[in-house]
């Protein structure tokens, strides 16, 4: 369980103005939650928050029940996969060098890779499509294909919590479906997902709860239904949307709109 208890954080420390701001969250084993938002709201500083990179000005964040600050590197990097807005790798590393670095954690004294550590890497490049990218430098590659790369590297962590902010950023509609059917058949065995989604449809499609992020408004916690809403979405983004239900799943969709499509 991950659990955000009553936590604020400002860039400049506690003088500063929060950008989070008395946040309070519980995600449980097994859930897949997305944190939604305009621009601005603090979606990748609360992923920060839940990984350890920042430190809460006031509150703590706990994994199943110990504070985050308690756990040593290598053990945390053993429970919680990461995949950040963007990745600089300074050495030019191949795609599979990337990816094995995903198993830095699990490897002996030595610091060598194993078979098993060669076996998770390939079957994780495979599941994301870059396999056939083993061999290339990772500063060669496409955005969406770097994407997918870092997205590999997670997988190959296996952890039993992944922590993505935008995965699929970057990416043509069939990788963007990919990616997240890749990530619920993660969640069907277990694992916990939670993830920072710009596509409003695909959180809709994919998420079980939503935590969205609004700035100088406490944050909404729900559902899909009880945070996708017409209201919900026209007042937290400043911007008119069609909410309906698809007819094939059952889930809602969203159509944004000019207002001059009203006048119509």
């Amino acid at each position: 369980m991950i659990e955000l208890e009553d936590v604020s954080f400002g860039y400049g420390g506690r003088a500063a103005a929060p950008v989070i701001d008395r946040l309070s969250l519980r995600i449980a084993d097994g859930e897949f939650v997305g944190i939604i938002g305009p621009n601005g709201a603090g979606k990748s500083t609360a992923v920060r928050l839940l990984l350890g990179l920042l430190r809460p000005d006031r509150g703590r964040v706990l994994l199943d029940g110990r504070d985050l600050r308690s756990y040593r590197q290598a053990e945390l990097a053993r429970r919680v996969a990461a995949v950040p807005q963007e990745e600089a790798l300074e050495f030019p590393f191949s795609v599979e060098e990337v990816v094995l670095l995903g198993r830095a954690s699990r490897l002996g004294p030595l610091g060598f890779e194993g078979p098993a550590d060669l076996s998770a890497a390939r079957a994780a490049m495979a599941q994301t499509g870059v396999d056939a990218l083993a061999d290339r430098p990772f500063h060669t590659l496409s955005g969406g294909e770097r994407k997918r790369v870092v997205l590999a590297r997670a997988l190959a962590q296996d952890a039993p919590t992944l922590v993505l902010d935008e995965p699929a950023a970057a990416l043509d509609i069939r990788h963007q479906i990919a990616i997240f059917d890749l990530l619920a058949e993660r969640n069907a065995r277990g694992a916990t997902v939670v993830v920072v989604v710009h596509d409003l449809n695909l959180a809709a499609a994919y998420c079980q709860r939503l935590l969205l992020l609004v700035p100088g408004r406490p944050a909404t916690i729900g559902g899909i239904e009880d945070v996708l809403t017409w209201r919900g979405v026209t007042e937290a983004f400043g911007a008119d949307c069609y909410v309906g239900v698809n007819e094939l799943t059952g889930r809602r969709f969203l159509i944004p709109m000019s207002p001059r499509h009203r006048q119509r």
